[in-house]
């Protein structure tokens, strides 16, 4: 039975996003961060770490390591930065490394869009048919909702920094993009879409997720199993091939990890979802409540199904926002099936919400840059010698000439939907995108130097080096956390010990963490710890042996 849908969308409703300003707004929101930083501490320096040791023929490309400690899950991540590091040698090595996940962060945003516009298209998704005509054509319908697909996953907070990182955490939501599509385009794009999930979850297995991947092939199975789409039902043994294939690529890479840690509390994953998820969230649920008599449909399954499991993950890992990473895609798509329902006066407060908001950040980034390099309004400059110790401003103007374009793009943007009234299906997400890639832009421009010198590890081993002997090249760092240790190899250049103790260490030298007792044999050389530390008893203190 077709039970009427809830969208009604007139032709003038569909009105096409520019592709100029579309590609404008990606490139302003993925390449931002690219350049001119060091890798940031815990995940992204772990994960550099880790490229740097294959590159550099410190550790096999079979099993990557930093200071001989081996990588957990698969390594396919760390291979696509350390082959980008070799292949590009007349580039930092940070840069080299961070290219491909730039561009892997792009495949997410055309897999995301090209996803809802195959959904979009499906018999059950279409918006309802006057009766004298004048309705959305269905591929424009599908196209504009597309836009908003991509829109809303831009303007989601959670993709923000974990997006602009290099950790397998981005592999792996490419992957679920990548298996997004082929559910979406198997009644369309068989071939395509059978060679999507024959990769997609080999590829979510080999980056340390197999058993979401094991459970979105599953739950993929089910879904076409019961299909009205004979495309869709010819896709299972394709889906059964990819769960062969990806069981297979966690054995051979021991991916296989017990990561569930129980504790977590109603409260924290409530205040997690509700930062993390916006806006798509919120939109998505209102999208579940509109269709929930479509709830059965394909443009509502596929993308719960890739929600669901992402969700539980998070939940059995006490709160993991990597783990909670993957379901945007989802968040994203179901948020786009919430524009044709709805009303004005939501959309006018999005709207004016995201203006004061992104507005008010800029002026605050504008602020402190201004303060930064003029010394007017003093309190930013305070503030920011005082929490980033010896710290001293860089003026780039490359960065200021990006910066006052971004601003000039987002007061056009803001005339534009505030001039007058707009039908486009996508105009309620075009200000919280525009506004996210305005920051994001603005922080990696106007702020990058303070930020990457509070952010990275580069100024405690500077601190570090003026205290070891040039002739000393081994240290010993028993218990210290993978971020140190590749701070230590990277920034340092000395062959780390990670593993072991001290008394076994044929190391002349080692650091603890500061707080512990000097063992016997050794004394103290020196403290040091980051210019951004508040605590006493943080930093590292360097022992050399009697």
């Amino acid at each position: 039975m077709n039970l009427p849908t809830p969208a009604i969308v007139a032709e003038r409703g569909v009105e096409r996003l520019p592709r100029l300003a579309l590609v404008l707004l990606c490139a302003a929101y993925v390449l931002p961060g690219i350049f001119g930083r060091g890798p940031w501490r815990n995940a992204d320096l772990t994960a550099f770490g880790f490229m740097a040791s294959i590159a550099e023929g410190r550790a096999p490309w079979w099993q990557p390591a930093i200071a001989g400690i081996p990588a957990e899950g698969g390594p396919l991540p760390y291979w696509l930065g350390a082959l980008a590091i070799k292949a590009l040698p007349f580039l930092d090595e940070p840069v080299a490394a961070r290219l491909p996940y730039a561009l892997v962060l792009v495949g997410v945003l055309v897999a995301v869009w090209y996803t809802c516009f195959h959904l979009a298209r499906t018999e059950a998704a279409q918006p309802v048919a006057f009766a004298f005509g004048g309705e959305a054509q269905a591929v424009d319908y599908a196209r504009a909702l597309a836009d908003g697909a991509l829109l809303a996953l831009m303007a989601s907070l959670g993709l923000l920094q974990l997006g602009h990182e290099t950790t397998p955490e981005l592999l792996q939501l490419l992957a679920v993009s990548g298996y997004l599509y082929g559910l979406a385009a198997a009644p369309f794009k068989p071939g395509r879409s059978r060679a999507a999930v024959l990769i997609a979850l080999p590829v979510l297995a080999a980056s340390g997720a197999p058993t979401v991947a094991c459970a979105l092939g599953l739950l993929g199975v089910l879904l076409n199993h019961r299909s009205s789409y004979a495309e869709a039902k010819a896709q299972r043994a394709w889906l059964l091939g990819a769960l062969t294939l990806a069981v297979l690529a966690a054995w051979a890479f021991d991916g296989w990890a017990w990561r569930v840690r129980p504790g977590l509390q109603l409260g924290s994953l409530s205040s997690l979802l509700a930062w993390f998820c916006w806006p798509s969230g919120p939109l998505a649920l209102w999208t579940l409540w509109r269709w929930r008599r479509h709830g059965l449909r394909r443009h509502i399954t596929v993308p719960a199904i890739a929600l669901l499991v992402p969700l539980a993950a998070c939940i059995t890992m006490d709160g993991s926002e990597r783990a909670l990473l993957l379901a945007l895609p989802s968040l994203a798509i179901l948020a786009a099936f919430a524009l044709p329902t709805l009303s004005r006066g939501f959309s006018a407060a999005v709207d004016w919400f995201s203006v004061f908001f992104f507005s008010a950040a800029a002026l605050f980034f504008w602020l402190y840059y201004l303060s930064m390099h003029t010394g007017w309004p003093p309190r930013p400059l305070a503030n920011l010698r005082r929490l980033a110790e010896g710290f001293e401003p860089e003026f780039s103007v490359a960065a200021l000439v990006f910066a006052i374009a971004a601003t000039l793009a987002w007061l056009a943007l803001v005339r534009w939907r505030t001039a007058r009234h707009r039908h486009a299906l996508w105009k309620s997400l075009a200000l919280p995108a525009g506004g996210v890639a305005l920051g994001w832009l603005l922080v990696m421009s106007l702020l990058l130097p303070p930020l990457d010198y509070a952010r990275s590890l580069s100024p405690l081993v500077a601190r570090l080096k003026p205290h070891m002997p040039a002739s000393a090249s081994c240290l010993a760092a028993p218990g210290q956390n993978l971020a140190t240790l590749a701070a230590l190899e990277w920034h340092g250049g000395w062959q780390v010990q990670g593993r072991g103790s001290l008394g076994a260490s044929e190391c002349s030298h080692a650091v603890v963490s500061a707080g512990q007792a000097t063992p016997s044999g050794w004394r103290v050389v020196a403290q040091v710890k980051r210019p951004t530390d508040r605590s006493g008893g943080a930093g590292l203190v360097l022992l050399q042996r009697q």
